[in-house]
Order: C-alpha cells, then structure tokens, then sequence
C-alpha cells in the first residue's frame, strides 16, 4: 500500500508529526538516523525545522528526503483524529 505525506510538523527531540493521505496521523522518531550521512546535517535544530513536504514525501533543505512507505511503516501512530482537526499535542498508542 502506498501512502503519500500531505503534512509534516517538526516536533521537539527531533520527532516529525506526520499526516498521510489516508488521514492516519504518526510520529516518527528521526533520532536512529542522525549520524547517517546526509541526516548529520539535521542535528542543528535550525535544519531539522526545514523539513517540508515535497511531492508525497518529506524533504529538507540539505536534500535529504525519506521513503513516504518507510515513513508509514516506522511511525507510531498517534491518537486517531481527523486529519483536518489541528493537533498541538500528541500521544503515542500503546
């Protein structure tokens, strides 16, 4: 199944508040990929905040971008609301 990222919000400790196509709304938790190549560069706050959708994924100003199916499968997904109702908080299901 293939979903696409229609919304990215950079969260504090280096979480992203993603919301797919589908409606589903995850967090996914970057930390594991920070000393990864091109990632590096998204340890300064200021860069990591960049992140933007771009085509049916993320993308950063330094280029670096994610897999929208990885991102899907990797993140938690968070208490369900619809996609149009603005969340500032989020919580993991356990």
């Amino acid at each position: 199944m293939y979903l696409a990222v229609v919304h990215v919000e950079p969260l504090p400790d280096y979480h992203l508040k993603l919301t797919f196509k589908n409606g589903e709304i995850r967090v996914f938790d970057m930390n594991p990929y920070l000393h990864l190549g091109v990632f590096k560069d998204l340890k300064n706050a200021s860069m990591f905040k960049t992140v933007r959708v771009s085509f049916d994924t993320i993308e950063w100003e330094n280029g670096a971008d994610l897999d929208p199916e990885m991102l899907f499968t990797e993140c938690e997904a968070i208490e369900s609301q619809l996609a149009s109702e603005p969340a500032s908080e989020y919580e993991i299901k356990k």
